[in-house]
């Protein structure tokens, strides 16, 4: 059996409904990433210590 996905979606996500983002799901090892605007057109997915680099790079380059 598996257990579904916990999407999350930013709060950055821009005006109206919300809807012009990715969202994440964090799976075993991996961080599953999907467009919010389709989330059945598929996932990505990375290794979470991968993912954790991309987000504090992104954190980062917003406080320069």
């Amino acid at each position: 059996m598996t257990t579904p996905d916990v999407w999350k979606k930013s709060s950055y996500s821009g005006g109206g409904e919300g809807n012009a983002c990715v969202e994440v799901a964090p799976r075993r090892a991996r961080i599953a990433i999907r467009d919010s605007k389709a989330p059945s057109h598929g996932t990505l997915t990375v290794p979470a210590p991968a993912f954790a680099a991309f987000v504090d790079a992104l954190k980062r380059a917003d406080a320069t």
